[in-house]
């Protein structure tokens, strides 16, 4: 394991506040920096798009850089926009090749992206939100609490960052191949930018992912599932860790508002309308939801929800061995455990892969992001307080 300390330059300093009257490229899409290029310059679409691949294909922040814009153009840019890159405080590399970044959002706030390599592709798992509000009590990033939403071009920032590091050049050098809204906050709470930032990594002038490399993963915000299909042409994943109600409210407390009836229902609306399967994320926490009464019921689920969507294989089911971290009450399964798990599933006729836990020697596996968060919750005061009681040390 290695970690560097980072340091950027102004623009990719979060304690140097945004120029005034500037607008940062990284929050626009083709559309909105079209509509910059024609409203506010004065300038032919076709010049949004120049732009779009000097920032997005070559990494290039500096306007006097972009050597086939006239100077004029670069005069009215440097007078009217800046491209702010999120300052990487910190980054380490696993000795499995995972990589992780803390970036800095503002002088109080941070987050983590992680970059996991794997045969034939890379993917990276990017943040939406400054810490969770949802309280998820086997995820790490809970127990930070909450502060705000990340904008567009905080979110795409983490592309970039990740991108420039790998040496990635979209259509060509495809380093980075997938990306996955799975890293801290709730994606669907925070859905104009998470929209905005997702339709930048799938177009052509972005970094060209396709659609059903991108993925999206939710607790189970209904309506904004619905709103996502609407909106969005993306792959849909879902955080169902039980397949009972009570149980499922007490390890993911939005199951209380939107239960698995009215979860399940949208997700069937989801795979219909695009045709497309739903992967459903299953955390294995021991003498907890990993007993064989667990999987028939979790096997029965998906078989209905095949059925109602009538496509074989509509549902595909993740399992994920609990990722341990300081101060949690779960603990992972062994080996055994989880195979017996996985075998009931597949006698099922369920596709029902193990995911391999990648990065933990860095706390980047799944479930033990963390950053800085300046919380507005008092949820992270409590953890502490819960780990000073159990005696245990949460420096890391």
């Amino acid at each position: 394991m290695t970690g560097n300390i980072v340091t950027g330059s102004k623009k990719e300093d979060p304690a140097a506040a945004p120029a005034a009257g500037k607008k940062n490229l990284f929050d626009m899409d083709r559309a909105s920096l079209e509509r910059f290029f024609e409203e506010t310059l004065g300038e032919k679409k076709f010049r949004a798009h120049q732009v779009m691949k000097w920032i997005h294909h070559r990494y290039v922040t500096d306007f006097a850089d972009m050597t086939d814009l006239g100077k004029a153009l670069r005069a009215k840019l440097e007078a009217h926009a800046e491209v702010r890159v999120p300052q990487v405080i910190f980054d380490k590399a696993s000795t499995d090749g995972t990589h992780k970044w803390l970036l800095g959002m503002d002088p109080k706030n941070a987050i983590e992206t992680v970059y996991i390599p794997d045969k034939g592709r890379g993917t990276l798992c990017v943040s939406s939100q400054v810490g969770c509000a949802l309280n998820c009590q086997f995820c790490s990033t809970a127990t930070q609490g909450f502060n705000r939403n990340l904008t567009t071009a905080e979110i795409i920032g983490q592309v970039w960052v990740a991108a420039r590091h790998l040496g990635n050049v979209p259509h060509q050098q495809r380093r980075l191949t997938n990306v996955v809204m799975m890293g801290m906050g709730e994606p669907l709470a925070n859905f104009d930018n998470v929209v905005r930032a997702m339709s930048i990594m799938r177009d052509d002038l972005g970094y060209g992912l396709a659609n059903k490399r991108v993925t999206l993963s939710t607790a189970g915000m209904v309506p904004m599932i619905d709103r996502l299909a609407a909106e969005s042409d993306v792959s849909l994943a879902v955080s169902l860790h039980a397949p009972f109600d009570e149980l499922r409210t007490e390890l993911v407390p939005l199951n209380k508002k939107y239960p698995l009836d009215q979860l399940m229902d949208a997700c069937v609306r989801y795979a219909r309308g695009k045709k497309s399967s739903v992967t459903f994320e299953y955390t294995l926490m021991k003498g907890v939801n990993d007993q064989p009464q667990h999987a028939r019921a979790l096997a029965r689920m998906m078989r209905q929800f095949d059925n109602a969507v009538q496509m074989k294989d509509a549902a595909k089911v993740n399992l994920i061995p609990f990722n341990p971290f300081p101060g949690t009450r779960f603990e992972r399964p062994d080996e055994t455990a989880i195979r017996s798990f996985q075998k009931l599933l597949n006698e099922a006729g369920l596709i029902a892969p193990v995911r391999r836990t990648r990065g933990d020697d860095i706390d980047a596996a799944c479930g033990q992001l963390k950053g800085q968060v300046m919380d507005r919750t008092r949820r992270q005061a409590e953890f502490r307080k819960q780990l000073q009681a159990q005696g245990v040390d949460d420096a890391a």
